[in-house]
């Protein structure tokens, strides 16, 4: 199933949708079963938001594909021996073709990671990786975009990632019934139509289940919890020259088995 969060002329709920229309899921929950009920709108007459809603911040994966760790700053290092995490706010999270608005005063070299977004279902401490597909609620697109002279002028990456709109996701969530394995999805990234990525989840160095086993022995997850499961390789900063995203350019991140973000940057002085 493909739920989306949406405004409508009942205001703002969850949905199920189906071709043309979204269908209403009254007392949506992410640890809940899920049924649409009661009459539709027409996916035109309504407005996309971002289909997640974590309790908390988002939990991300750095340098989790291989060829990606040996992008930019840092490429000499080892590849990880164990998953990498930090977190972006809550306020990062930005619609799937909302604007992504953002300071000149902050950042000048804004770059796009097009990433496969876990969302989890039914909480848990101490998961065992063979049982932690069991966990997953659904699956979406997400673009963890990044100021990188933030990111490396301070030596860290919360602050870099964090900044309002900096992580634009949707279109929708796929239930995990629907993905017969999130190793085997293909990713890609364009700016103003030129592909930049093009990956496969089989090249992670930590699997899904790998990385919910992890971070579980430490950390009870919650439903609704998100995990971002980092990015193949062809981000700007690994570029020689680097290059960056400039005022009015679309960014368009996709997961041909979930659906495709389609953001403008706008940058103000």
């Amino acid at each position: 199933m493909r739920i989306v969060r949406y405004r409508g002329a009942r205001g703002v709920g969850w949905g199920a949708w189906d071709g043309d229309t979204v269908r209403p899921i009254p007392g949506f929950g992410f640890d809940k079963a899920v049924r649409p009920s009661g009459e539709g709108e027409l996916l035109a007459a309504v407005t996309l938001l971002a289909p997640i809603a974590p309790p908390r911040n988002v939990f991300c994966l750095g340098r989790n594909y291989a060829e990606h760790a040996k992008e930019g700053p840092g490429a000499d290092q080892p590849l990880p021996a164990a998953p990498i995490w930090f977190t972006k706010s809550t306020t990062a999270i930005a619609d799937p073709e909302s604007d992504v608005v953002v300071s000149r005063s902050l950042t000048r070299q804004l770059d796009w990671e097009v990433e496969l977004g876990v969302i989890i279902g039914r909480g848990g401490k101490h998961i065992p990786e063979e049982r932690a597909r069991e966990h997953i609620f659904g699956y979406t697109v997400l673009n963890d975009l990044s100021a990188r002279d933030l990111q490396y002028a301070r030596g860290q990456w919360f602050y870099s990632k964090s900044l309002d709109h900096l992580l634009p996701a949707g279109p929708c969530l796929v239930t995990a019934d629907e993905i017969a394995d999130p190793q085997d999805l293909e990713l890609l990234l364009r700016v103003n139509g030129e592909t930049r990525q093009h990956g496969t989840t089989r090249d992670m160095i930590f699997s899904v289940a790998a990385a919910i086993a992890d971070l579980s022995r430490g950390i009870t997850l919650l439903p609704g919890d998100v995990i971002a499961t980092g990015t193949p390789s062809g981000v700007g900063m690994g570029r020689k020259p680097p290059v960056w995203l400039e005022h009015g350019d679309v960014v368009e991140a996709e997961i041909p088995a979930i659906g495709l973000l389609r953001n403008r940057i706008v940058f103000v002085d």
